[in-house]
């Protein structure tokens, strides 16, 4: 009798040939420029198979992305495990060792990606093509991409046998797109033995932000980051045939509200963290911008300038906690008037809100009592704890690499993993070393990701750079 492969079957046994057929490269105690070249075309080798592991969450599947990670590893001599937090939902866990002098460092990605449509794409989101000048597919920028560089430098500190003075540990996690409560979570609450003498983690929330020139405008070191209030409104009423429609509609009831929420506009508010890093950036700005983001509370106060800085979606959400309806449910068919709508809304807060509050403010917004609010993703905002070796090393790449640009501290829109292990009071930093555009972020949960092989390149050398600085110097 023949026997059956699954899809999955298949690609993992398609992923371990392409692994034993690549040779390995090992180093010199001074890398060559042929060895880093070679590092570089086998990373983007290994992005593209990567990218073409299918890790939408939901359902997520990271099991698949784990055992990716998991046959390098035992191919190269790394001790790595798989840890399964749920059927399915693998996350993955390597450590090359030092000799204890010094803490170790977490560099830390997450597996799973968004959805992405595929007949809106140039070229297919899991297909990992290389194209002028770019890898495309969906998780290129978030994060399979900058996986991959923290990967290839815990392999090339392996190979080159760089006497460390504290452990490397590579983290993969799950479910971070959902809240990560398969991934980071569940491994500090379920496995803390993992992650004893860790003294920081870099993961991502920040990086060299570029000019339209290409060059690096400044870099930027995510320290704190705005929390999710994930929220479903539900109305219901009579259910009915369309052609009669009555009073107590549900999806009409459900529409007013979100009408009267799209149009409530949230207070501005310039935390700490915010005024500093407009200030320490304003002389990158065009001349009449300089003097009032060196004190962009004092400038928000003046009607037309707060006007026009809250016209940038980005700036806007620096200082306003935001709402945005993303999904939307009536009936299943165009003639039935449905008994239930539902609406969910992503509500980003600024650090400090009160979630509880700020329900409550919504409620009012609405005026309509019979509208059901249910939160169904909540968490309280954490804030890592000063690193100064951490901020040393990072300023000592930036001169290195770029000369006097500046290192800013920065406020996280998004919400990332680091957030479990700040709530321990472990430094968690928002700091991959790729260049990015502000035109780019679009690109992260949008269609069309890609990332940038000159920008790949560059990146899998200051990684290894920053933690050479930070551990084995």
């Amino acid at each position: 009798m023949k026997q059956k492969f699954t899809h999955h079957q298949v690609l993992s046994l398609a992923v371990f040939v392409l692994f034993i057929s690549i040779p390995k490269i090992s180093w010199s105690a001074e890398p060559t420029a042929r060895a880093w070249q070679d590092l570089e075309e086998e990373a983007i080798r290994l992005l593209s198979r990567y990218v073409q592991i299918d890790t939408t969450n939901p359902p997520g599947n990271e099991i698949h992305a784990a055992r990716f990670f998991k046959e390098i590893f035992d191919r190269e001599g790394i001790d790595a495990k798989i840890i399964e937090s749920a059927p399915g939902r693998g996350n993955i866990y390597a450590r090359v060792r030092g000799n204890g002098a010094k803490p170790a460092v977490v560099l830390m990605n997450h597996m799973d990606v968004v959805p992405a449509d595929p007949r809106q794409w140039k070229e297919p989101p899991f297909g990992g093509v290389m194209k002028d000048g770019y890898l495309w597919g969906r998780g290129t920028l978030d994060m399979k991409g900058p996986a991959i560089v923290e990967l290839m430098t815990v392999l090339a500190l392996k190979r080159n046998q760089v006497r460390l003075q504290g452990d490397v540990i590579f983290l993969g996690t799950a479910d971070e797109e959902a809240g990560g409560a398969l991934g980071a979570g569940f491994l500090l609450k379920q496995h803390p033995e993992l992650f004893e003498g860790v003294g920081l983690v870099l993961n991502e929330g920040g990086g060299i932000r570029l000019g339209e020139n290409g060059k690096a405008r400044f870099y930027s070191l995510g320290v704190t980051e705005k929390t999710p209030l994930w929220l479903r409104l539900t109305a219901t009423g009579t259910a009915g045939h369309g052609s009669t429609p009555g009073r107590n509609s549900p999806v009409n009831r459900l529409v007013a509200a979100l009408s009267r929420i799209m149009q409530f506009q949230t207070p501005m508010k310039v935390l700490p963290h915010v005024q500093k890093y407009y200030a320490e950036t304003a002389h990158l700005q065009a001349a009449h911008l300089r003097k009032p983001y060196a004190d962009l509370m004092s400038a928000l106060q003046d009607a037309a300038f707060a006007a026009e800085f809250t016209k940038d979606a980005r700036s806007n959400a620096s200082v306003r906690n935001t709402i945005a309806v993303t999904m939307i449910k009536g009936s299943d068919k165009v003639n039935v008037i449905p008994a239930q709508a539902s609406a969910e809304i992503d509500v980003r807060l600024l650090p400090g809100e009160d979630p509880n509050a700020f329900v409550e403010e919504l409620r009012q917004v609405i005026g309509d009592n019979s509208i059901k609010i249910d939160v169904t993703l909540s968490f309280p905002p954490a804030t890592s704890p000063d690193h100064p070796e951490a901020l040393r090393a990072i300023k000592a790449l930036a001169r290195a690499h770029d000369g006097d640009v500046p290192v800013v501290a920065s406020l996280g829109r998004g919400f990332t993993d680091c957030r479990f292990f700040r709530e321990r009071r472990i430094p968690c930093y928002g700091f991959i070393p790729m260049g990015s555009a502000a035109a780019g972020e679009n690109l992260v949960h949008g269609v069309d990701e890609r990332v940038s092989l000159v920008n790949l390149r560059q990146a899998l050398r200051m990684m290894q750079e920053l933690v050479i600085k930070l551990v084995a110097d």
